[in-house]
């Protein structure tokens, strides 16, 4: 028998060694994928089960209505839905120039000795506990926003037209426009961590470039690198977003867990997350199926912001012919 008759019958062992292997890899890695999936509709369909008592008492008005008063078991979610998005969005105006300008530094203007250091600084704050950040807004920020930022604001933003309203409200610290400053400071170590591995991946010559014909570095930055990373970089800002809808110790310390409808940056409000952890350990029954459909609620923002991200996402691979 040659050596070749003896080779082919080792190699088709081998080849159907391997794809007996590929096929069991596969079948682990789709089981996995739709386990995730699972879990993630179980989640959902759970908070919404336990909560159909009160959808099926109050019908679209949980949704639409600003009265939440669980002595007379009516519960309407608006103020809750609105805390949670506009101190998001505050946290978002906020970061993103910042987060911005760090990874921008970190990359083209720090000298190289300095950028391990900020970065690795940078990375440790997104390791700090949510609460620890809570404790800080309590007792250090809303002391500076009671006695010094909030009079300000009433003093000159308050009689202005239009936005006037949004900035006229007691010195008391807490409050949407201090929540959304605590989220500012917890989201931008994520945001600029991302920004600034995608800024990093940025060829070279195409800066050298640019910077041999002239360009300023803010020239560069806006041009050049934004650009190349645009996609990235909205995934990343997508990111912050999700874990700012979503944070709940350190919003509960500082945004004064109030029910109350109010226009005000500057008075307590709530959010569904703060509200939930607020009240969840002590709520009835009735109470507590109004809360487990709060949670479906911030279930569903969260779903839709991640879907609108992911939407635009594709819509800007679609201009870039990818």
């Amino acid at each position: 028998m040659s050596t070749a008759e003896l080779t082919m019958p080792a190699t088709d062992t081998r080849d159907r060694k391997d794809a007996r292997n590929d096929r069991v890899f596969k079948s682990v890695i789709t089981i996995v994928a739709i386990f995730v999936l699972f879990t993630l509709a179980g989640a959902a369909l759970s908070m919404l089960w336990g909560g159909r008592s009160v959808l099926a008492s109050q019908g679209m008005d949980f949704f639409f209505s600003a009265d939440w008063n669980p002595v007379e078991n009516k519960y309407g979610a608006l103020v809750p839905i609105y805390g949670t998005v506009v101190t998001a969005i505050i946290a978002m105006l906020i970061s993103v120039p910042v987060s911005f300008g760090i990874a921008f530094f970190l990359t083209e203007v720090a000298p190289r000795w300095l950028r391990t250091p900020v970065g690795t600084a940078i990375e440790l704050l997104a390791g700090i506990p949510s609460i620890i950040y809570g404790m800080w807004g309590f007792f250090v920020l809303m002391p500076v926003m009671r006695d010094s930022i909030i009079p300000w604001m009433n003093d000159n933003l308050g009689p202005l037209p239009v936005i006037g309203a949004l900035f006229q409200g007691p010195p008391i610290g807490a409050g949407m426009l201090t929540s959304g400053l605590v989220l500012a400071i917890m989201v931008i170590p994520f945001i600029s961590s991302v920004m600034r591995d995608v800024f990093q991946t940025v060829p070279g010559r195409l800066k050298e470039s640019a910077y041999a014909l002239g360009s300023t570095r803010w020239e560069v930055a806006w041009d050049i690198v934004l650009p190349y990373t645009r996609s990235a970089v909205i995934g990343g800002i997508f990111l912050g977003l999700g874990r700012a809808l979503g944070e709940t110790m350190a919003v509960a310390f500082v945004i004064g867990n109030n029910v109350a409808f109010t226009k005000s940056l500057l008075e307590p409000s709530t959010t569904i997350a703060a509200l939930i952890a607020n009240d969840f350990g002590e709520a009835t029954a009735d109470y507590r199926a109004a809360l487990l459909l709060l949670g479906f609620v911030l279930f569903l923002v969260t779903f839709v912001v991640l879907a609108l991200a992911r939407l635009l996402l594709m819509q800007l691979s679609r201009r870039e012919g990818n």
